[in-house]
């Protein structure tokens, strides 16, 4: 059996499920949705951009990573 019988034996299966499901279509929807809102979110919160906020142009943001990756201990 090859590789190629074996994706489209999976992919039938799922195509058939999700195609009769009325319930797990929503659940699903909804799950998507939280993952997206909280990835965003998450994002925002936890990863704002630094370099964008403190420096005005890309000579200063260049200037400023090349002196903090330069500095050894």
């Amino acid at each position: 059996m090859g590789i190629i019988t074996i994706v489209k034996k999976v992919w039938s299966f799922y195509y058939i499920g999700f195609k009769s499901m009325r319930l797990g279509k929503t659940l699903w929807g909804i799950i998507a949705i939280k993952f997206l809102l909280f990835f965003i979110i998450m994002k925002m919160l936890f990863f704002p951009n630094i370099l964008k906020e403190n420096f005005q142009n890309d000579q200063q943001r260049a200037i400023y990573i090349l002196n903090n990756l330069t500095v050894g201990e």
